[in-house]
């Protein structure tokens, strides 16, 4: 992994020196790179940001500050729009949007003011499975009890995973889930099941294995999303759920966006010096010894994931068969 880092550095350097790329950067010498999170503080979203933050100034031209934020809101909905319209296309500024996020155009969602194709992707950090976690004390236990009892669930707003996840379920397979929206964040989502707000939740495996409330045995995983199912999560996944195939097939659509991960994105039209720059900082980064040492610390786990990748997901499903789009969109609720 250090030699990766050094390797990586060594192209920086041989770019800046030989591509043309060293006024570009000197220009821009005193300018702070921003990180914006589209969730709010605590989420698994807001701690790699942190981390991240920490690490990826040390990989670029001269070593600009840092400075990492949030701005929650509609599932970071705000945010991609912001990334989209009015943030700077300079390469100052990076968001970090919900997975489900790039096929909401796709899948019909409301308030989608990008195309997704047309932003550009810096990597992921890692690949965190999308869970459902349940209080030991409801009424649901286990997700064939979806079919005959209903289960509250707290929700953020449209594209998140917190909405789309449950969502899907009711509409696709008819299972019985009430769903309560407006809550800012994942962190708020804890809180309300902590308080019996609601009896449960869909966040991420990290999130939900941070959540005190959950590692002290009074919530439990009702079930996985991944097209992919974690083998280290006992628990059912939706993929089980499904009855025909063409079930399956929407599900699948749907659940492509698991396996992005937290895409890191810039505005479109960023140079390509500083793509390419930031997009080699941020994988540094994530190889850096140390930044991988204080994510396990803190139950983050480095699983670095190409620009390309993402990218590769993201314009695979949007060619997707029009008949399969409308039944997702229409299980969806759309």
């Amino acid at each position: 992994m250090i030699n990766l880092n050094k390797a990586i550095l060594l192209g920086i350097s041989f770019l800046i020196t030989n591509a043309g790329l060293g006024d570009s950067v000197r220009a821009d010498e005193q300018k702070p790179l921003q990180i914006i999170i589209g969730t709010g503080v605590g989420s698994s979203d807001d701690l790699w940001g942190h981390l991240i933050g920490r690490f990826i100034g040390t990989y670029l031209p001269n070593k600009p500050n840092v400075i990492v934020s949030n701005l929650p809101g509609a599932g970071s909905m705000m945010l991609a729009n912001q990334m989209y319209n009015t943030q700077p296309k300079d390469g100052s500024v990076i968001g970090v949007i919900n997975r489900g996020l790039p096929f909401e155009k796709l899948l019909g969602g409301q308030g989608v003011l990008f195309d997704a194709q047309q932003f550009t992707y810096i990597g992921s950090p890692d690949i965190d499975t999308q869970v459902c976690e349940v209080r030991t004390d409801a009424p649901v236990q286990t997700i064939s009890d979806l079919r005959d009892k209903e289960l509250i669930l707290g929700s953020t707003g449209t594209g998140a995973d917190s909405l789309t996840y449950p969502l899907i379920l009711t509409n696709l397979i008819g299972l019985k889930i009430k769903i309560v929206q407006g809550y800012p964040g994942s962190r708020e989502i804890l809180l309300a099941i902590e308080r019996n707000e609601v009896q449960g939740g869909c966040n991420s495996y990290t999130t939900v294995t941070n959540h005190g409330f959950y590692r002290d045995g009074h919530s439990h995983i009702l079930f996985q999303g991944s097209l992919d199912p974690d083998p280290s999560i006992a628990a059912a996944s939706m993929i089980d759920v499904a009855q025909t195939d063409a079930q399956r097939e929407v599900l699948a659509l749907f659940l492509k966006r698991q396996q992005i991960g937290r895409p890191y994105i810039l505005p479109p039209h960023v140079p390509q010096d500083k793509i390419i720059l930031l997009r080699a900082a941020f994988a540094a980064a994530l190889h850096d010894p140390v930044l991988i040492q204080e994510a396990d610390k803190i139950g983050l786990h480095v699983h670095y994931i190409a620009p390309d990748h993402i990218e590769h997901i993201i314009a695979d499903a949007y060619k997707t068969s029009p008949d399969i789009v409308h039944l997702t969109q229409k299980a969806m609720g759309r």
